[in-house]
């Protein structure tokens, strides 16, 4: 039972109130598979990128034993861009472009060997093409699937179709407002629920998380952080981790879904440590571990 991860890959420049970068390592699938990496393996990503895609960056996932052979590196082209500002409100962030390039006409082909993996993380592309992923799998036995609000608002009809076919739901907290116009996120949840999903997870980010499931709420504190120098990716980082660690030990009971919330918070909290990708490339299993007693210590009382 393999894992497959869908989504974007592409270069970033992004500015914080600490520190800028430029040409970084980004895109959904990039966090997501390198935050999965550290529970379970060989990891297939399917995805599409340039000839401006330097090849350290290959290098680097590689040697993190996530499988290429669905990436598409296009000639002549350039990689999707995006650029944004945080300021020090970091839960709030100011889009200054997004160059769709090669990614305006991604077309998702799973390689044969990986029609039969039963895991598939479908990061927030078109609704559309998360079904024609789908579609192609012989046998999702669990899928997890993100969203954003460009999709709710422009492709519902759509986006109902997908969540109809998966476990799990990721959104953030703005995001399960809008898909369910329902302010309160208890309210929200149930009404998110009947879409669909088996089990609904809200993120609200430097406020912890929200799981949904089984008749049960659990909520995750979130790690109280000291440095945070780069939110971008956390979200994908969270299911990353979260999915990961369900994939290595197949066990979906609740009691076990609230330990994969934990570790996908884990790895949020490793990832905004540094810019890009750089707090999620050279971890070890201790250190993940030792961040997940202390996520538990959180929530534990007597």
């Amino acid at each position: 039972m393999g894992l497959i991860v869908v989504g974007s890959i592409g270069l970033d420049d992004i500015e914080t109130p600490f520190d800028k970068v430029e040409n970084a390592l980004g895109g959904s699938t990039t966090y997501i598979a390198l935050a999965a990496s550290y529970f379970t393996g060989p990891i297939s990503v399917v995805g599409v990128v340039g000839d401006d895609f330097d090849n350290k960056h290959i290098k680097m996932l590689e040697e993190h034993n996530i499988d290429l052979e669905g990436l598409k590196i296009v000639e002549s082209a350039k990689t999707f861009r995006y650029g944004c500002r945080y300021h020090y409100d970091l839960n709030a962030r100011e889009s200054l472009y997004t160059h769709l390039n090669v990614f305006e006409k991604f077309d998702p082909v799973i390689p044969q060997k990986s029609k039969k993996n039963s895991f598939v993380i479908l990061g927030n592309i078109a609704p559309a093409l998360q079904m024609n992923v789908l579609d192609q799998l012989d046998n999702a036995k669990f899928t997890v699937c993100d969203t954003m609000n460009f999709w709710i608002n422009g492709a519902f009809d759509e986006l109902m179709k997908v969540l109809k076919r998966v476990n799990v739901l990721v959104i953030n907290d703005s995001e399960a407002r809008l898909l369910s116009k329902e302010p309160n996120l208890i309210k929200a949840a149930k009404i998110i629920s009947d879409m669909g999903p088996q089990y609904l997870i809200i993120k609200k980010g430097e406020h912890g998380a929200l799981l949904f499931g089984d008749n049960t709420i659990f909520s995750a504190p979130a790690y109280p952080m000291e440095n945070i120098f780069d939110p971008t990716g956390a979200g994908d980082a969270f299911a990353g981790g979260f999915t990961g660690y369900l994939h290595k030990n197949r066990d979906f009971s609740f009691d076990n879904l609230k330990r994969a919330v934990i570790y996908g918070s884990v790895m949020a909290s490793f990832c905004v440590e540094k810019f890009s990708t750089k707090g999620l490339e050279n971890l070890s299993f201790l250190e993940i571990h030792n961040r997940f007693i202390e996520f538990r210590n959180l929530s534990s009382f007597s």
